[in-house]
């Protein structure tokens, strides 16, 4: 179900980018001015408007239902956590110091030994 949704998703978001942009602007009656007349006979002496503009609001309906539908089951899945097991990661002593290194005074902790650089 989860599949479909998205699937159903993409599609309507791939339209709705077409049919915004197969849409005319306000500003395109004076570009009929310089031989753009039969700009409008695609979809009859009407226009577009009526056409587009329906099948536009049909499909941002179906995107935001189907957004709706995403968000909210996405947030409502079982969350996975190293956190939550318990078992945190085991801890592991220092190393013993060398021979020869005198222990730190008491209180202070001792000092990680730096590897020597390459």
């Amino acid at each position: 179900m989860h599949t479909l949704i998205v699937i159903l998703h993409v599609t309507v978001s791939v339209a709705l980018i077409l049919v915004i942009l197969l849409q005319t602007g306000k500003g395109s009656d004076i570009g009929a001015v310089f031989g753009g007349g039969s700009s409008q006979t695609l979809f009859g002496s009407t226009g577009p408007t009526s056409f587009l503009s329906k099948l536009t609001a049909g499909a941002a309906v179906i995107f935001m239902l189907t957004s709706l539908f995403l968000a909210y089951f996405a947030g409502s899945g079982a969350s996975r956590s190293i956190m939550k097991s318990g078992a945190g990661a085991p801890v592991q002593a220092m190393p013993a110091p060398p021979a020869g290194i005198p222990a730190p005074p008491a209180g202070v902790p001792a000092m990680p030994a730096v590897p020597p650089a390459k």
